[in-house]
């Protein structure tokens, strides 16, 4: 079976992004603090050298998925520096079928992202559309098969209500960091049967909340 993960180029790539990432804690950012209080886009670029990536066994995870329900439209909110795009674009291409819509807010990470997709040969199955996913995604046509909530927390929840009534019957959510207190409403929601799916937390790194549009 084709595993374009082993593949040379994109080994190389998401190891190089991880290498990378793993020197966040070093990250020159204004105070904790004041990042809650600042505008999402603010956020962003104060964030614009920080890599925030999912773990390991969580891209992994994300690559198995797509695999295995074949969509034919994957959306992500929170692409940063393109790490889960990664997974989720060699899982597209290995397919055969398929299309990658990645959001991002800071035009630095859109642009460093685009390049790590074209190093790795995956930049074909990737669209990177730089502004507020709220706005980028608005004019995007299901039905949306697959979709990656790993973008600020607080949106998570009406970035979902925004992308349900293109959301193909039996389409899977997953959403990361969900151990993040900001998480709560967004777990309330896909907990609740009368919502509409079906959803169980997932053990990786941060945790993983997979949810399927029943």
């Amino acid at each position: 079976m084709t595993n374009t993960l082993r593949d040379p180029r994109v080994r190389s790539t998401i190891d190089r992004l991880f290498a990378a990432a793993s020197h966040d804690d070093t990250c020159e950012v204004p105070s904790w603090e004041a990042l809650r209080s600042a505008g999402t886009q603010d956020r962003a670029d104060a964030l614009a050298g920080c890599y925030m990536p999912i773990s390991a066994r969580g891209g992994e995870l994300l690559y198995a998925l797509v695999r295995s329900s074949r969509p034919d439209t994957v959306v992500e909110f929170g692409t940063s520096f393109g790490i889960s795009t990664l997974h989720l674009a060699a899982a597209v291409a290995d397919n055969g079928r398929g299309h990658v819509y990645g959001t991002e807010m800071s035009l630095a990470k859109v642009e460093h992202a685009r390049r790590n997709l074209d190093e790795a040969g995956l930049g074909g199955v990737v669209t990177v559309l730089p502004g507020d996913a709220r706005r980028t995604l608005a004019g995007l046509r299901g039905p949306i098969g697959l979709v990656l909530l790993d973008g600020w927390k607080e949106l998570c929840l009406p970035v979902l209500r925004d992308l349900e009534p293109r959301l193909a019957p039996g389409a899977i959510v997953v959403a990361d960091d969900i151990d993040q207190a900001s998480m709560a409403d967004y777990l309330a929601y896909v907990r609740d049967p009368a919502n509409g799916y079906v959803s169980v937390a997932f053990p990786v790194e941060d945790g993983m909340e997979i949810s399927c549009r029943a």
